[in-house]
């Protein structure tokens, strides 16, 4: 009798699992994805405005990025996965030698990189074919993946940036923003 009462609770757990994830479209999950992507840029915005200016250049230690390199770095990123997707032109003045820029350093310039990259990565989501997201490309003419999978290893690269900031605003004293997760 309980392996009965326990097979029909898990069969029922898995029909309504089975039920909610056919209720996501296409469409319905690349809006998840672009809800996602302005939580991720208002969250980032918050570490930006977090650490003060004159700590940018901070270094957790000397052979790791500074913080303005760290989220640079992310920036340059966001905008090289997504337009392996997207096929659209980087914005003016992004590419591999971004965080390397004297010029590129202060808090303005990467405020300015960073919010411009995760507006091109938003707008690559939203203006992408949904239908083709399944589509395989190569990425560094070496790694193959789906449209799909490369816009979630973006979100996930940007993620893994901004959470290692995390460590620079603890270490100059200050508390980082709460995280979002929704």
């Amino acid at each position: 009798m309980k392996k009965t009462i326990s097979h029909l609770c898990i069969t029922a757990c898995f029909s309504l699992l089975t039920l909610t994830l056919r209720a996501q479209s296409p469409q319905d999950i690349k809006a998840q994805m672009v809800k996602d992507w302005e939580r991720a840029r208002d969250y980032t915005r918050e570490y930006l405005n977090t650490m003060p200016a004159d700590k940018y250049s901070f270094k957790a230690t000397d052979s790791v990025r500074s913080f303005a390199q760290q989220m640079l770095h992310l920036a340059g990123a966001n905008v090289f996965i997504t337009s392996q997707v997207s096929q659209d032109n980087p914005p003016a003045g992004f590419g591999f030698d971004m965080e390397q820029r004297a010029s590129a350093q202060n808090k303005d310039s990467v405020m300015y990189y960073v919010m411009t990259s995760y507006d091109y990565a938003i707008n690559s989501v939203k203006n992408t074919d949904v239908s083709k997201w399944g589509d395989e490309i190569t990425v560094f003419n070496r790694f193959k993946a789906t449209k799909f999978a490369m816009l979630n290893k973006a979100f996930e690269h940007q993620t893994h940036h901004r959470g290692q900031t995390t460590i620079y605003i603890r270490l100059v004293g200050i508390k980082p923003p709460q995280e979002k997760l929704f």
